[in-house]
């Protein structure tokens, strides 16, 4: 059985935008006790705050080495799978998971050696469908139709929860590796989607219709086959071709 504290220091906790300090403090508390260490903050309201450290009840190590990021891109960088917990149905077409199941894909991906991030959306808006679409699946937590918002440390709560019960099971699942070699990580894949785009508004390839869709399209797909960083230098090579080739006929 893989050692649960080498799987659990490799996942981290992502808090997107977060509004209340309070909530900061009390997620830290919550991975904390399920033995979790690692918090990263996107562009928290405040940070440091006495009432995250009030809140954390302890667990000021976790808040002391939580990291603090300008974007949703920066706290992903290493990691090689994202699930964004969202209530509600967004308009990204993603696969919907179930918390149990999240925790089943993220220790099996933990224990293939991979880094893997779990997603939380500000307190009032959730998860953007921008944030979302930089995730491999979306986890809802199965709660009543009439009154589903569950508050930001609940949430974090139960996925740090089925992640422990997972941990202490008899056997960690460990999926086949998809390729030979590990997936690129979030920050690789983010710079070869502004590539892509990049190109494709060079070729010329929208031709007046909307690119946001199509680039959706495109990153699930990626996400789906989870490009190496060989397969990545491959592509990027393709598109600079194709952006020479754009570049000479527009000279002509």
């Amino acid at each position: 059985m893989t050692d649960p504290h080498d799987l659990a220091a490799r996942i981290r906790y992502v808090l997107v935008r977060t509004s209340h300090p309070g909530n900061i403090g009390s997620a830290a508390r919550a991975i904390r006790t399920m033995g979790f260490a690692r918090l990263e903050l996107v562009t928290p309201h405040r940070f440091p705050d006495p009432e995250a450290s009030a809140l954390a009840a302890g667990a000021d190590e976790v808040l002391a080495k939580a990291g603090i990021h300008a974007d949703l891109v920066g706290s992903l960088a290493g990691s090689s799978l994202a699930l964004g917990l969202s209530a509600r149905r967004r308009g990204v077409n993603l696969p919907e998971i179930s918390p149990r199941e999240a925790a089943q894909q993220a220790l099996a991906a933990a224990a293939r050696g991979e880094q893997v991030a779990l997603v939380f959306g500000n307190e009032r808006t959730g998860l953007e469908n921008e944030e979302l679409a930089r995730c491999h699946a979306m986890v809802r937590i199965p709660s009543v139709d009439d009154f589903s918002s569950l508050n930001l440390s609940q949430a974090v709560q139960v996925m740090a929860y089925e992640l422990r019960v997972a941990m202490l099971g008899d056997v960690v699942p460990v999926a086949p590796p998809v390729h030979d070699e590990p997936p690129a990580d979030a920050a690789r894949m983010e710079q070869f989607y502004v590539h892509l785009a990049q190109t494709l508004d060079e070729i010329e390839f929208h031709k007046g219709r909307e690119p946001t869709t199509i680039m959706l399209r495109l990153r699930k797909l990626f996400q789906r086959a989870q490009p190496d960083e060989r397969e990545l230098r491959v592509l990027h090579g393709i598109l600079a071709d194709a952006q020479r080739m754009a570049g000479l006929a527009k000279h002509k």
